[in-house]
């Protein structure tokens, strides 16, 4: 056993409550905390954070980031969450369950500058650094003891305290035996937290844990998986591989992999997102540009959702087609504002349909958004229309995330199958 004290940065061979050296109760202990590596930081409440550091009258009150009355939640903080609200939720609903919080909407160009002193903190540490958005990156420190006199834990302290210090904010860590557990780690003890999920206790750790603590596991997915009887990760663990790879494809597998703690994706500073997008085969091949786009509109809202989800907006959209004989037909256009909107990715992919399809047999469709940008970004006074679209899609999302994916159904979505 291994502990670490967060405020004197001693280390000690025991299971200690407290700091032989300093008294303190912040400790870390865990058997493999000096071996392990691969970390996730994640900034606490970055935004409303941020705007409490440079309001210091606003330490004690709840601060709401975000739009105006019919706009949504950017982020909150947490006090703020002990009233319930919540990030992607409708603004008209945060101001009832927390009518004394103070809104405050949101500095995009304010929040990049913190962050990227951050994500050069980070950097001097490794270079294997892989950002994951404004306030949170995987990090691994791998050889790095001898350059930085100690294990990565205590590296990962120090980096805390650094940035408490000099940022005026506060990150939480997770420290574990891969990209998978640490993102999972780091988010079991915030504010300022600190937790280890080791190799040897990973498969015990997640066992009683929902489905969806997994990446990729929504309200629709989990319930997909209730239906064939896998509630838990534990579920999971236990079914057959290859159950689940006839069941969901290769999606199966790594479903089975995450529920044995086991993730090989290694730390890639170059693995930036290049493109989101989402395709459907047909079963029977369609040429009517009615049919075409009653498929189409899903796979916007798929692409759209997935945007909003990891905080980025596009800039370029693509229509994707493939013909009977399999040739694939891909066509792009550069938008005038950068979205995460389904109705703005739509209306531009339909226009390139229409384009395209000239009563020719197609067997699948695809759409996507690419040449990303901070989701805050390119949304200046003239992009009412996209500013609205967001909001709107935003506060379905979090309709969707309390009460299921058919809680909110577009128009579109109703349309009867035509023959």
């Amino acid at each position: 056993m291994t502990s670490l004290c967060r405020d004197c940065l001693t280390l000690d061979g025991a299971d200690l409550a407290r700091c032989p050296r300093c008294g303190s109760p912040r400790m870390v202990s865990h058997p493999e905390l000096a071996r392990l590596t691969t970390a996730h930081m994640d900034c606490d409440a970055f935004y409303a954070s941020v705007e409490k550091r440079d309001r210091p009258e606003l330490r004690d009150v709840p601060v709401i980031v975000g739009g105006g009355k019919r706009g949504v939640v950017t982020t909150c903080c947490y006090i703020a969450r002990i009233y319930g609200v919540r990030s992607a939720m409708p603004m008209f609903k945060a101001r009832k369950l927390c009518p004394q919080a103070v809104v405050i909407p949101p500095d995009f160009s304010k929040y990049r500058a913190d962050s990227a002193r951050i994500m050069a903190k980070l950097a001097v540490l490794t270079p294997l650094v892989q950002p994951l958005s404004l306030d949170e990156a995987w990090l691994d420190l791998a050889g790095s003891e001898r350059l930085h006199g100690g294990c990565a834990a205590l590296v990962l302290a120090r980096l805390q305290a650094e940035i408490e210090r000099e940022v005026g904010i506060t990150v939480s860590i997770g420290l574990a035996a891969n990209k998978f557990l640490a993102k999972i780690a780091s988010d079991l003890d915030k504010p300022r937290g600190f937790s280890v999920i080791g190799a040897a206790e990973a498969k015990d750790f997640l066992a009683p844990r929902p489905v969806t603590i997994l990446p990729g596991v929504g309200p629709a997915f989990a319930r997909s998986l209730e239906t064939a009887g896998l509630r838990t990760v534990g579920d999971l663990a236990r079914a057959e591989p290859k159950d689940l790879v006839e069941r969901w494809g290769a999606y199966g597998l790594r479903l089975s992999q995450l529920a044995q703690g086991q993730d090989a994706r290694a730390v890639d500073p170059d693995q930036a997102r290049k493109a989101i997008s989402a395709e459907t085969t047909f079963f029977d091949d369609l040429n009517r540009i009615e049919d075409l786009e009653d498929k189409l509109w899903p796979l916007c809202e798929r692409v759209a959702h997935t945007a909003r989800k990891t905080g980025v907006a596009g800039r370029v959209a693509t229509l994707k087609l493939r013909t009977t004989d399999f040739r694939i037909i891909t066509r792009r256009r550069t938008l005038a504002v950068p979205t995460q909107a389904a109705r703005t990715l739509f209306a531009v992919a339909r226009e390139l349909l229409a384009a395209e399809a000239r009563g020719r047999d197609y067997r699948l469709i695809g759409a996507g958004l690419s040449d990303f940008v901070d989701a805050g970004e390119g949304l200046d006074l003239f992009a009412d229309e996209e500013r609205r679209a967001r909001s709107s899609e935003q506060a379905i999302d979090a309709l969707r995330a309390r009460f299921g994916a058919g809680a909110v159904v577009s128009g579109r979505s109703l349309k009867p199958n035509r023959s």
